[in-house]
């Protein structure tokens, strides 16, 4: 028999959904778990503009290029990892079925692709504090003028490895973190949230 365990979210012993209500009238910090987004990591000869199409025609959008930029729109959307590497998100449970169809636009060129879902959850932080409370546990220069909406990029925040993506002016942030560190991170973004008045989401 299967473990229903394995199908929860990490957050799950948080019980975040009785807390919904608890939000003060003037938050101005919002923390939500993504639960809705599935993901695939991509490896890719940006050289090879055949391939480059092809994959294009699948996925809707042209893959970023630019060190650390994003495409696509909503949960559909590509992350720039490195020169030759994606994350693509997509909506949670159609992972697999476009996993088999840029498999099959790859076919005959050099590319690697693999589910990885289940490696990370995705943290929804927003509001007009959200980059202060970043800015208390990570070193990247958050200032519009240095990082901004599409910009994407692999940092720590209070000593955990994230993927962070800025995806609004709000500003609204998707971080990305290992399953192991989801509870910790999430503790002190509470923490770090908290003299800026804190609403807590159950996901989406």
């Amino acid at each position: 028999m299967s473990d229903p365990s394995l199908h929860q979210s990490p957050l799950a012993t948080l019980h975040l959904g009785g807390r919904e209500s608890e939000a003060a009238p003037d938050a101005l910090v919002q923390l939500a778990e993504r639960r809705a987004v599935g993901k695939l990591n991509l490896r890719a000869d940006p050289a090879n503009t055949a391939l480059m199409q092809a994959l294009e025609t699948v996925l809707g959008y042209a893959l970023p290029l630019a060190p650390n930029r994003t495409n696509g729109a909503g949960e559909r959307g590509a992350l720039w990892l490195g020169p030759d590497e994606w994350l693509v998100t997509v909506l949670s449970g159609q992972e697999n079925a476009l996993l088999e169809a840029l498999s099959q636009a790859a076919a005959g060129h050099h590319a690697a692709l693999s589910n990885v879902s289940d490696a990370r959850i995705v943290l929804s932080l927003s509001g007009p504090r959200a980059r202060e409370v970043l800015e208390k546990g990570c070193s990247l220069d958050l200032h519009p003028r240095a990082f901004q909406t599409g910009h994407c990029a692999q940092t720590r925040l209070a000593r955990a490895a994230i993927l962070l993506h800025q995806t609004d002016d709000a500003p609204a942030y998707d971080i990305h973190v290992a399953w192991s560190f989801a509870v910790y991170l999430w503790v002190w973004l509470e923490d770090a949230a908290a003299e800026y008045g804190l609403a807590v989401g159950d996901g989406e």
